[in-house]
C-alpha cells in the first residue's frame, strides 16, 4: 500500500464509523469556547510558498475540482456504494483545510469559496469581498489578466456561491441578477451551468444577457442543444446553460458533467497555447444531499463526480504540466456511517441539516502538488494556486 493510500485509508476510519444509532436521538452537548477572534495563523497554515522550496516543476495549468458539502464521510459512503473504490485513490498528496469563515466557526458556501478564488476569508453570503465588503481580485481574474483561458462548471446554477464567488463581487450571494451582470465584465472563456432566467428573463431590469454575451462574442447555447455540439477548436467564448433554474438532480438524468469537463478541458487547452488555463469544476449538488439529509441523494451526486475526477486525472496524467486539486468547502450535514452497516447495507445518520465545522480534506496530484499536504487554512489554497502560476504580484494590486 502506498503512503498516500494508506493516509486515505486511516481518515476514511477516522470518519466512517462515528456517532450513534441510526433513528435514535442525536445527542448535542454545548460547551462554552471563547469567541472567534481574527488572529494570524501561523506561518505552516497561511500557505504561503518558501521562496526557497525545491520544486521539480511548476504546473502550466489548474483544475481546481470543489465537491461541494463533500466531507470524509461523504467520500467513504459515496467509495462504500462503489464498491470500496474511488478516483481519489490515485491522487499521490493529501491534506486538510480549516474551513471556517471570517466570523463563524461554520462557514457557508459563498465564504468557502470566496476564500478559495480570493485567499481572504469573509462573512457568510459574501461573493468575492472582503469582510468589510469591498471587492477582492479572484485567481481567475488574476489568470486573465495574464492571458490565460479559464473555466467555470458547476451541476448547480452558474450564478449560484462557488462559481459566482471566482467571477463576481457581491455582498450578497442571493442577488443571482447582479451576479449575472457581473460576468459581462468577467471574460470567463467557459460557463457551463444552470441559471438561463437570471440571463434571459430579469425582474430587475429589462436587460437580457443572452444578447449582450452574443454581443462580446461569446457562442450562447443551452440545454435544448447537445453539449457534444459545442464548437471545439474555436476563440469564441462559451456559454451553455444546463438549465433554466437549477439543474436536475443525476437520479432524475442530469448528465452534462463529464462530458462538459472533458469539453472545457480540452477547449481551454487548444485556446491557452503557452499561457496555460485555469478550470473550476464543480459537484455541486452533494452539498443539498446533506442539506435534505438523504444519503441517497448524497451518494448519486458523489458517484457522478468521481468520473469527474478520474477523468481530471487521466487528463493531466497524459499532459504533463497540469496540477489537480481536488477538495470541498465544508461538510453538509453531520453525516455518519452508523453501527450494523455492511457493505450491501449502508446505515447511514445526520447530525444537521446545515453545514458543519470539521476538516475537509485535499487531494492533489501533478507539478506543485507536494504543497498541499499538511494542515492549513483554507484561504491558503488560494495562496498556493497563485505561488505556482506565479501571480503573487498582480495578486497584491487593488482591485
Amino acid at each position: 500500500m502506498t503512503n498516500s493510500s494508506l493516509i486515505l485509508s486511516l481518515l476514511l476510519s477516522m470518519c466512517a464509523f462515528i456517532a450513534c444509532k441510526t433513528q435514535e436521538p442525536v445527542s448535542v452537548s454545548t460547551y462554552p469556547i471563547p469567541p472567534i477572534t481574527q488572529v494570524s495563523s501561523p506561518p505552516s497554515a497561511t500557505g504561503a510558498m518558501n521562496p526557497n522550496a525545491n520544486l521539480s516543476q511548476r504546473p502550466k495549468n489548474i483544475i481546481l475540482l470543489i465537491g461541494d458539502g463533500m466531507g470524509m464521510t461523504q467520500i467513504t459512503l459515496g467509495m462504500l456504494a462503489n464498491g470500496d473504490k474511488s478516483a481519489l485513490e490515485s491522487y499521490p498528496v493529501v491534506g486538510i483545510h480549516k474551513p471556517r469563515s471570517y466570523d463563524d466557526l461554520i462557514t457557508d458556501s459563498a465564504a468557502a469559496a470566496t476564500a478559495f478564488a480570493t485567499g481572504k476569508r469573509t462573512y457568510n453570503g459574501a461573493i468575492g469581498v472582503d469582510a468589510d465588503t469591498i471587492p477582492v481580485p479572484t485567481i481567475l481574474e488574476l489568470c486573465e489578466s495574464q492571458g490565460m483561458p479559464t473555466g467555470l462548471v458547476a451541476t448547480s446554477t452558474i450564478v449560484h456561491a462557488t462559481p459566482a464567488s471566482f467571477a463576481s463581487h457581491n455582498p450578497y450571494r442571493k442577488n443571482y441578477e447582479a451576479i449575472a451582470a457581473d460576468f459581462m465584465d468577467a471574460n470567463v472563456d467557459v460557463l457551463i451551468g444552470g441559471g438561463k432566467k437570471y440571463f434571459e428573463r430579469r425582474t430587475t431590469d429589462a436587460s437580457n444577457l443572452l444578447d449582450t454575451l452574443r454581443s462580446l462574442d461569446y457562442y450562447v447555447s443551452d440545454f435544448r442543444d447537445d453539449i457534444d455540439d459545442l464548437p471545439t477548436e474555436t476563440l469564441q467564448n462559451i456559454a451553455y446553460f444546463t438549465a433554466d433554474t437549477d439543474p436536475l438532480k443525476a437520479d432524475m438524468g442530469r448528465d452534462y458533467l463529464l462530458p462538459a469537463t472533458k469539453y472545457t478541458l480540452d477547449y481551454l487547452d487548444h485556446k491557452s497555447g503557452q499561457e496555460g488555463f485555469f478550470a473550476m469544476i464543480e459537484g455541486s449538488q452533494i452539498d443539498w444531499g446533506g442539506h435534505a439529509n438523504d444519503d441517497q441523494y448524497v451518494i448519486t451526486e458523489y458517484l457522478d463526480y468521481d468520473p469527474v475526477i478520474a477523468y481530471a486525472y487521466e487528463w493531466a496524467k497524459a499532459d504533463g504540466e497540469t496540477l489537480v486539486i481536488v477538495t470541498a468547502d465544508h461538510e453538509t450535514g453531520g453525516l455518519a456511517i452508523q453501527p450494523d452497516s455492511t457493505m450491501d447495507s449502508l446505515v447511514t445518520a445526520f447530525t444537521s441539516t446545515y453545514h458543519t465545522a470539521t476538516m475537509i480534506p485535499v487531494f492533489a496530484f501533478g507539478p506543485g502538488s507536494e504543497l498541499f499536504a499538511g494542515i492549513y487554512d483554507n484561504t491558503a489554497i488560494f495562496d498556493k494556486m497563485v505561488d505556482l502560476l506565479e501571480l503573487h504580484d498582480q495578486s497584491k494590486q487593488p482591485d
